[in-house]
């Protein structure tokens, strides 16, 4: 009981866990105004994401140099958290022709949390110790634990053992001085205040973790290169939407005709980055891929090395 007691005690210092009483009868409110209360609550978030963007540009800058040199970005949560950290990783390997293993999801309990709750996952730091003793982690990797309450053990469990492997951490919360935050190189702490149903952080606070992990992941991948302006020229065309998107993107960037840039992209296997340099460039296949290489895979830095046409 004392445990129990204790965990309440904690819950209660909570913003995200706090009771709102002027809610307390929303269930007997008209639909419509039930999902006015709710849309007006959610429109508060960007605002609160706002205030953390100078802690969030100081993580995707030491973030983005570790991954320069080869490392990865971890996200470890439980729950919704972990859910949202899980989401963010699977969708860079098309977006951004990433390795699958260059943004990974950590979620506590495994693969199977993330369709069915698994008791007791989110309360063991040893559980997260054990995941990222199985990614090897290291100095050049970065590990972001999320955590809405910023005390989760799975997600503090992440970052506690990763600063102990060297590799650089992130607290993302959503309380004001958070444990998680506290024990991370970069502490984001984004206070969206208390939620709509007493203590469902799947709503405004899971809004603004999948914001933040959106500036995260795309910030980062354009400091590595992996746009050109705002051009997903790294995208991996995996099925006919996304090849028809790749022609679009290539048109764009060149403002070439449909018969250049077919060619273009036979010359290159179909790699958008590089089929914008052989039409900007006027390179061939092979040189477009060894310049590109020089530049560690940056467009406008390999376009500066092409000769004139």
């Amino acid at each position: 009981m004392t445990a129990h007691a204790d965990l309440r005690a904690q819950l209660d210092t909570l913003t995200t866990e706090a009771f709102r009483p002027e809610l307390a009868e929303i269930d007997r409110l008209p639909t419509l105004d039930i999902a006015r209360t709710m849309n007006a609550e959610d429109a508060t978030v960007p605002a609160a994401v706002a205030a953390q963007l100078p802690h969030i540009a100081a993580a995707v800058d030491a973030i983005a140099e570790r991954m320069s040199r080869g490392g990865r970005l971890v996200y470890a949560g439980a729950g919704t958290a972990g859910r949202l950290g899980v989401l963010d990783a699977s969708e860079c390997p098309p977006t951004f022709n990433t390795d699958p293993g260059d943004v990974v999801g950590l979620i506590a309990g495994g693969p199977s949390a993330l369709v069915t709750s698994v008791e007791g996952a989110e309360d063991s730091k040893e559980l997260a110790v054990a995941d990222l003793t199985a990614l090897e982690i290291g100095p050049h990797d970065t590990v972001v634990g999320v955590s809405a309450s910023g005390r989760t053990p799975y997600a503090l469990g992440a970052v506690e053992f990763a600063r102990t492997r060297g590799a650089l951490t992130v607290g993302l919360s959503c309380n004001a001085g958070s444990a998680l935050a506290a024990a991370a190189d970069h502490g984001i702490e984004v206070v969206v205040g208390p939620e709509l149903l007493t203590g469902s952080t799947r709503l405004k606070a899971g809004t603004a973790q999948k914001l933040v992990l959106n500036l995260i992941s795309t910030i980062t991948m354009i400091r590595l290169g992996k746009t050109y302006g705002n051009l997903m020229v790294d995208m991996r065309s995996s099925n006919e939407k996304l090849r028809a998107r790749a022609r679009r993107i290539v048109a764009l960037a060149t403002g070439a005709p449909d018969e250049e840039i077919e060619a273009a992209l036979t010359a290159t296997g179909g790699e958008v980055k590089n089929a914008v340099l052989v039409v900007l460039g006027g390179v061939d296949g092979p040189t477009a891929a060894e310049l590109l290489a020089a530049s560690q895979g940056h467009l406008r830095a390999a376009l500066a090395l092409a000769p004139t046409r």
